[in-house]
């Protein structure tokens, strides 16, 4: 994968003068609403839900190459219910919440309306476990909430579908600490100003 990436990245840069004819600069400030698919897991425990939210970012165009900044606030509907956990009767329940990610992205423009690229950064999750023990007594339940910090790398492709819009589509994989990852395909619209 990595092979083809650098390749994209040395055909944009040679073929700048065409992708400057057949659009615009890529560049610039961004806004997106993202949804798709979510698998958060802890220790081969794992659970599927909606994953939703907003992104924003800068791009810096050099040619056919584009390095941009961006961040990210995601929630989900992941959750998983564990009945008799501990006890007969008791009941655990694990949800992902929000996620929040800065990080930066690399591409090449081909073709002059597409953009593949990769990207990597710091994200940090917040993880709900509610604990019932399934008596009237509820000196035993609880609930803890906990933010987990952790890295994501992943790669999409960006289409124009206008001189400002776009629509994406993304893989990425977020590794935090305690055992807990999760895998994500998304896709998102977004325009850029």
């Amino acid at each position: 994968m990595r092979n083809y990436l650098i390749a994209a990245l040395a055909a944009g840069t040679l073929a700048t003068p065409a992708f400057a004819q057949d659009q615009g600069s890529l560049a610039g400030f961004r806004i997106e609403a993202i949804g798709g698919y979510d698998r958060p897991s802890v220790e081969d425990e794992n659970a599927s839900g909606v994953v939703y939210g907003v992104g924003v970012g800068y791009d810096f165009q050099s040619g056919g190459a584009l390095f941009g900044i961006e961040a990210e606030a995601t929630d989900s509907s992941a959750n998983e219910r564990v009945a008799g956990f501990a006890l007969p009767g008791d009941e655990l329940r694990v949800r992902a919440g929000r996620d929040l990610y800065v990080g930066g992205r690399i591409g090449a423009v081909v073709g002059g309306r597409t953009l593949l690229y990769a990207k990597a950064g710091y994200t940090n999750a917040r993880v709900r476990v509610d604990y019932e023990d399934g008596t009237a007594a509820t000196a035993a339940d609880f609930t803890d909430r906990t933010n987990l910090d952790g890295v994501r790398a992943g790669a999409g492709a960006q289409f124009a579908i206008g001189s400002n819009a776009y629509l994406k589509t993304e893989y990425r994989y977020s590794n935090y600490q305690d055992g807990v990852d999760r895998h994500q395909v998304v896709g998102g619209l977004g325009f850029r100003f």
